[in-house]
């Protein structure tokens, strides 16, 4: 009997993952007009009848998470009793924070608070004014504070439960043990399981792998005058791609851990340059005021849907961002659940939930203020030049207004890079987990596979579509991997009222799993 440390590659889930990706990359190659044609149809479809359910299933699982950690459940550790943590706090906040969310809060930290103040959500403000700035951070907090990291909560909460706590394979199926039975784990719904959340950890990863190749272009434009197309965006993304292979390989510990390390200490320095220098004490009113108006509309905001509102906007924006962290949950949500081991229920829902928050509204509100308070009663320019060259030259446009501007613009650029190499290295090694039964150190072949996939994947739709059609893509993939957090809630829930049922206190020793019979084919 096959044992977990010793398990083979899954051929069914490799190969159907496989040959999806790889029909889609040779589709784009081919016929990348009709691939679009048919996408945006889908995309269509999925938003006028379905974007409601993203609205509401993203409220929930806000809530579902929050209810746990300080329920009776929240004393719950995600490991045997006693067992500590791999990694220390302050790695773990960074390879989590690194993995999440870095090139996307490169690329729309300064783009986004400028968007909706030249063109605000919804039409709630006139453009260009006061109350539209306000309203630019609030909306750029409710797209990356609590629901995005309240879905990769979720699911990483879910994996490490049931693969820690539990002793099942570190695969997403495994949650689905309390609902399906063993049986149905191993067989196709259980495979379709899996080979679902490997395609959506490819387009998750290919959407910000397209996204920084877009911005490290505009930085070569602005600091050499480059140029910007598609043909140096997919040398980019080419280059990177082995680089992140290269990290990949290196391990967990090695790799992503080291980049992220580097990476915070990077941001945070660039961070403390821009409040030193830039408006400071506008920056602090902004962050103060900020979150007391989005803690105060954040029900309002979160259950806004397209009956009484904009609703392309609402698809342009709110829904699309749903859709990509639900894309990107299996991707890191089985990461953060990988180096979460020996943390409580609690532990883990307050330190992924709030800490990352936390850090992401400092960003915005040092990123975004500065860019407002130009607008507002500085130098101005930047709302222009991103109407007029699109959202990726943002930041670069931000930096020139500022000293050393050649300097903080290659530390960046540079910044993106490793962002792109991490993100895209821990999503190499999950798709290779999930091919691989869950073992926590796939095959390197798997694993430099599954990287040159997302690459590809990448060009081709950076080829299509440009920003829209990673969008498109994001948000058709997260379709169907919702359904999926949904079930995942469910089965975590009967898995912890079963483990009461049968006498289990929250603190005690975990019920034992055959894990032979599991991890069989």
């Amino acid at each position: 009997m096959q044992k977990i440390h010793e398990s083979p590659i899954d051929k069914v889930v490799f190969w159907a993952a496989a040959l999806i990706s790889a029909s889609f990359v040779a589709w784009g190659a081919l016929s990348p007009k009709a691939m679009a044609t048919t996408l945006q149809a889908l995309l269509n479809t999925i938003i006028d009848e379905f974007g409601w359910s993203f609205v509401v299933s993203t409220v929930f699982f806000l809530g579902f998470a929050l209810f746990l950690a300080f329920s009776r459940f929240g004393r719950i550790r995600l490991g045997k009793d006693g067992e500590r943590p791999e990694f220390s706090t302050l790695s773990w906040i960074a390879m989590m924070f690194s993995v999440g969310m870095g090139i996307g809060l490169m690329f729309w930290g300064v783009a986004e608070p400028i968007t909706h103040f030249a063109t605000p959500p919804h039409g709630l403000a006139q453009p260009n004014s006061r109350e539209a700035a306000k309203l630019a951070m609030e909306y750029a907090y409710f797209h990356w504070a609590f629901h995005p990291w309240a879905i990769y909560a979720i699911v990483g909460l879910v994996i490490a439960y049931f693969s820690f706590r539990k002793g099942l394979p570190n695969l997403i199926s495994s949650a689905f043990t309390p609902l399906i039975g063993e049986k149905g784990v191993r067989g196709p719904l259980g495979k379709s399981i899996d080979v679902l959340a490997v395609l959506a950890t490819l387009f998750g990863t290919a959407t910000s792998l397209g996204l920084g190749a877009q911005q490290i272009n505009s930085g070569l434009n602005y600091l050499w005058h480059t140029g910007e197309s598609n043909g140096i965006a997919l040398t980019i993304i080419a280059g990177m791609t082995v680089l992140f292979i290269l990290s990949a390989v290196s391990g967990v510990g090695k790799g992503v851990q080291f980049l992220s390390n580097v990476n915070m200490v990077v941001a945070v320095l660039l961070l403390l340059f821009l409040a030193a220098v830039g408006p400071s004490v506008f920056i602090m009113n902004t962050l103060v005021a900020s979150v007391g108006e989005y803690l105060r509309e954040l029900v309002p905001m979160s259950f806004r849907t397209a009956a009484f509102s904009d609703g392309k906007w609402l698809a342009g924006w709110t829904i699309f961002y749903w859709a990509w962290w639900i894309s990107w949950a299996p991707f890191v949500g089985t990461f953060i659940a990988r180096i979460s081991r020996g943390r409580t229920i609690r532990e883990f829902v307050i330190c992924v939930i709030f800490i990352p928050s936390g850090v992401t509204m400092l960003w915005f509100s040092i990123m975004g203020g500065a860019a407002l308070y130009s607008e507002l009663a500085g130098v101005g320019g930047i709302a222009a030049v991103v109407k007029d060259q699109g959202p990726a030259v943002a930041l670069f446009a931000l930096l020139a207004q500022y000293p050393a501007a050649t300097l903080t613009s290659f530390a960046a650029m540079m910044l993106v890079g490793v962002f792109f190499i991490s993100g895209a290295d821990a999503g190499s090694i999950v798709m290779g987990m999930l091919c691989a039964r869950g073992n926590l150190e796939p095959p390197r072949w798997l694993v430099v596979l599954w990287g040159t996939l997302a690459g590809a994947a990448a060009s081709v739709l950076l080829v299509m579509g440009g920003l829209a059609g990673l969008q498109t893509a994001a948000i058709i993939v997260a379709a169907p991997f919702l359904v999926v957090m949904i079930g995942m809630c469910v089965s975590l829930w009967k898995a912890l009222l079963d483990d009461l049922q049968v006498g289990e206190a929250p603190e005690s020793s975990p019920a034992p799993i055959d894990v032979e019979r599991v991890a069989a084919d």
